[in-house]
């Protein structure tokens, strides 16, 4: 039997299986799926746990001998395993389907694993585990499905938010679901219940250098150079990284080029912003500079990004964070042109 992760709540309200296999690459679902189980095994009365934590050094033995004796004070109990390269090895797949054979009485197993390919879950080891109890199966959220879990998640605490603001958190955490579950829980402590606005969700997930590292591509696009020159050094003197400072400003050269290359074809400009992931009130500046500077200079633009990485990589002469100013001086003169 496999269980959807959305599924397994009402599974366990309805029936505890004797064995669970909780595997996937998807951290947070596989912590709250493993917690939910550990839960209701604690709630039905299995409130002692043994713990054991699988590497190529474990005597499996140990497994052996301890679901072959009794709990110590008699009472109903909770295996533990967690095998995190999902390698069982020879010895181990043969005690594994030992143990599928003969489940301990009084004993709800839970058995943590990675993702396993399907080699993987055809061998003799798994295919016993699936066998013998139910299987949870966690995979990433879809990045297309990701604002509607992001939403059914704030609803979870009594709040919402309008597409554009759940679009754009997608988006910062970037399928990043642990990310994304902490601003979530971050927005409940922010904020009361209620619709959420985008610019306290803006202010909310963006932490202070990557506020001023989004506040200097805000500056790159209204060609406001002193203010660019400022948070520049600001953020080369706190230590930034300059990778990540040239991937932002980078995106926003791309989102301009999206959008004014659909200009010049003549497609609306909603369906360009959407498609350069362009949210809030940054849409009115990137608008006007999409308009204001030709496709050439912000092909240009990109190139003179490109030489910057080669620079910050070691593999091109230069000083990446001069060429860093003079990419913000040479894009305020093509917009003023």
């Amino acid at each position: 039997m496999r269980i959807n992760p959305d599924q397994l709540s009402q599974h366990l309200q309805k029936q505890l299986a004797p064995l669970y296999t909780v595997f996937g690459d998807e951290p947070l679902l596989a912590i709250e799926a493993a917690d939910l189980i550990r839960a209701q095994a604690r709630q039905t009365g299995y409130v002692e746990r043994e713990i054991f934590t699988i590497d190529h050094h474990f005597n499996w033995q140990e497994l052996q001998q301890s679901s072959n004796s009794l709990s110590l004070f008699g009472e109903r109990r909770l295996m533990d395993m967690r095998i995190p390269s999902g390698k069982p090895g020879n010895q181990g797949s043969a005690a594994i389907e030992e143990y599928c054979r003969a489940l301990p009485p009084d004993t709800v197993t839970l058995i943590t694993l990675p993702k396993i390919d399907k080699q993987g879950q055809a061998a003799k080891w798994f295919k016993a585990l699936e066998n013998a109890g139910a299987m949870v199966p966690v995979s990433p959220v879809e990045r297309t499905r990701l604002p509607a879990w992001i939403g059914q998640r704030l609803g979870m605490q009594q709040q919402k938010a309008d597409p554009e603001t759940l679009q754009f958190l997608a988006d910062k955490v970037e399928g990043n679901l642990l990310a994304a579950h902490q601003e979530i829980q971050k927005l409940a402590l922010l904020y009361p219940e209620g619709m959420l606005s985008f610019d306290q969700v803006k202010d909310a997930v963006l932490d202070v250098a990557r506020y001023d590292v989004f506040k200097l591509s805000d500056a790159l696009i209204t060609a406001d150079t002193a203010r660019y020159t400022r948070i520049l050094e600001g953020l080369r003197g706190e230590g930034a990284a300059l990778p990540f400072i040239l991937s932002i400003l980078a995106g926003q050269i791309r989102a301009l080029i999206i959008i004014r290359k659909g200009l010049d074809s003549g497609r609306p400009l909603m369906q360009l912003m959407n498609e350069a992931r362009v949210w809030g009130d940054k849409q009115k500046a990137t608008e006007h500079a999409a308009r204001s500077i030709g496709l050439k200079p912000l092909v240009r633009a990109l190139l003179h990004a490109a030489k910057i990485d080669r620079i910050s990589k070691g593999v091109a002469q230069g000083d990446a964070w001069d060429e860093l100013l003079q990419l913000g001086l040479r894009f305020a003169v093509s917009k003023r042109q």
